[in-house]
């Protein structure tokens, strides 16, 4: 690291933090089911329409044999936990989900 970072810069950054929720899918049992794939064509298509309503504000799948993916929510976590329990693919136990309430700044973004 070779960028100097003052402690009024971190108080700075910190005092804008917003609550988030972080839902991290894992793969489950059934990933391998009958029919797996049209399952899965529905979780995307209900996560990226959640991205698009706001509900998800970064989502990104992951390449791994664990893990599946991870969502930035911006409703608080019991919410999360809700909506992430009528996921397609956690339904029919492709996938778990973990959610976890965090803290994130409004205007960090992945680089284009």
């Amino acid at each position: 690291m070779s960028t100097t970072v003052t402690d009024e810069q971190i108080r700075a950054l910190a005092s804008t933090a917003k609550p988030y929720s972080l839902a991290l899918l894992q793969w489950g049992p059934e990933r391998g089911m009958d029919g797996a794939d049209a399952i899965e064509l529905e979780h995307q298509r209900r996560m990226v329409s959640l991205r698009a309503e706001g509900v998800i504000a970064i989502l990104c799948p992951v390449a791994s044999d664990t893990v599946a993916g991870v969502a930035i929510m911006t409703v608080p976590a019991e919410e999360a936990a809700e909506i992430m329990a009528g996921d397609p693919c956690v339904r029919a136990g492709m996938m778990r989900c973990e959610v976890h309430p965090c803290h994130g700044f409004p205007g960090d973004a992945l680089p284009v």
